[in-house]
């Protein structure tokens, strides 16, 4: 490359919901921002991930609602769905978003940079595309955004056409008529929730104990009973041995409480978790270090190069998209606060804790703070609330009598410590005990909230009441 090298304030390597948030933060703040990505503007969530499987949800949500009519007095016949248009409807939504975020680059005056970016020092990366350099950039600070990508289990490697990852699994040619998923958590989860709503017949594959093996164990146990109710097959405790393709289906041998049992499936998901994008960054160059998960950073997102942060799947857990978001913002401010452009007093610590999860199957979970187990363990005297959907005026009337609203205080000084929910819009829900913990608010500031009536945010009072022995409607 012999043009001189490009310099910024800050360059951000990835354009995912940390990457581009934290280019945005940080040009309003002044700085002269660059940010570099490989593929498409938004990300795995915006392109691959959150977004186009909601989208994905929303057409099995309604095909469910289509086929359960008769109970809010209508009648259907011969319901049917163009399953590529389903897929075409996902695909148009990221399209649409990933092309807003590009106008919001142009909005903040940020230089878009496509390539793969490499360190070159802690100062200065090269950017390559096709093999080539196509630029240098330096800048005074850098922020690592680059993601992370599907586990894969040497052995059983995706082929993209009988075994897939999230990627294969959200543009599928068909609708299979079988389905293998490989891991309950969020992904797996959701997936299998999509697929069978949609008419495959699923088997979910789990090796903890529970589904969804970090939610509270109590929810976790209500989600398989509702999954079961809807058709799905669950095998807990259970360790996936081999994937052996052959014609028109695909056999897992699965041991199942220590015998091996084989499964047959058209297709097979894998969601066995994630890999932090760290390879062939130039990562050695500098003084970044790596942890088991990924690059290891502080509350400020700081890595152990001064010059560099990391934000996001590729600075580890939890891997959600919205703590990349969060982490880009404060990594943002923190860069500004050391250029002289922002209050270092208000830059804030990251605070896992009061980081929301939320998975999108039918039904919903969502969860914030300590499980009953894990606050017990930590030596915690507790007191749990609970309230039903089926106690609630709205939704029964919304004909979702199935979910549950489960709270955790601390006896003593009255802190919301967990927060975990099951059923009809509980991914909504969940950000008024977000709301409470971040502010630390007591059992008391959420007692004697007023909640409106009839909603099923009414159950969020509830359950509070009935962790102190007032409840009202149950």
């Amino acid at each position: 490359m012999t043009t001189s090298a490009k310099k910024f304030d800050l360059c951000v390597i990835g354009a995912g919901p940390g990457g581009y948030v934290a280019a945005i933060r940080a040009a309003q703040l002044g700085l002269k921002v660059g940010i570099v990505e490989a593929n498409h503007l938004g990300g795995i969530c915006l392109n691959w991930g959150c977004i186009p499987t909601k989208a994905l949800l929303k057409s099995a949500e309604v095909h469910h609602l289509l086929h359960n009519l008769d109970a809010y007095g209508f009648s259907a016949e011969n319901v049917k769905f163009d399953f590529a248009k389903i897929i075409e409807r996902s695909r148009g939504v990221s399209k649409k978003l990933s092309g807003g975020i590009g106008g919001l680059m142009k909005k903040n005056k940020i230089e878009v940079i496509d390539g793969f970016a490499k360190f070159l020092d802690s100062k200065k990366i090269s950017v390559s595309k096709d093999g080539k350099e196509v630029a240098q950039v330096e800048a005074s600070y850098f922020i690592v955004a680059t993601g992370a990508r599907a586990r894969v289990i040497p052995g059983m490697e995706p082929d993209g056409e009988n075994i897939w990852t999230y990627r294969e699994a959200m543009t599928p040619k068909a609708l299979p008529k079988s389905l293998l998923v490989v891991g309950s958590g969020a992904i797996g989860s959701e997936f299998a929730s999509f697929y069978k709503n949609m008419g495959s017949e699923v088997t979910l594959v789990e090796m903890a104990e529970n589904i969804l093996p970090v939610e509270d164990e109590e929810i976790s146990k209500l989600a398989r009973k509702s999954f079961e109710k809807q058709g799905i097959k669950i095998h807990t405790s259970a360790a996936l041995k081999s994937l052996k393709v052959g014609k028109g289906e695909v056999t897992a041998s699965v041991e199942i409480a220590g015998k091996i049992e084989a499964i047959k499936a058209e297709k097979v998901i894998m969601a066995v978790g994630i890999v932090a994008n760290v390879e062939n960054l130039g990562l050695e160059k500098t003084k970044v270090k790596l942890s088991k998960t990924g690059i290891e950073t502080n509350g400020y997102l700081e890595t152990s190069d001064a010059n560099i942060f990391a934000i996001g799947d590729v600075a580890g857990a939890p891997w959600l998209a919205h703590k990349a978001s969060h982490e880009g913002t404060i990594a943002a401010e923190k860069i500004a606060s050391k250029m002289g452009k922002y209050d270092a007093k208000k830059v804030h610590p990251i605070k896992v804790e009061n980081i929301p999860g939320c998975t999108y199957s039918m039904p919903q979970i969502a969860s914030v703070g300590l499980t009953e187990k894990k606050a017990i363990a930590a030596g915690k005297k507790i007191k749990v609330g609970r309230f039903p959907y089926m106690a609630n005026g709205k939704a029964i009337a919304a004909g979702e009598t199935e979910g549950l609203i489960k709270v955790i205080f601390d006896e003593k000084t009255g802190e919301l410590l967990g927060a975990h929910l099951i059923g009809a819009e509980v991914t909504e829900m969940i950000q008024g005990y977000v709301i409470a913990k971040q502010a630390e608010l007591t059992e008391e500031d959420l007692m004697h909230t007023i909640f409106a009536h009839p909603t099923m945010s009414e159950m969020m009072h509830e359950a509070v009441l009935d962790a102190y022995g007032k409840v009202i409607h149950f």
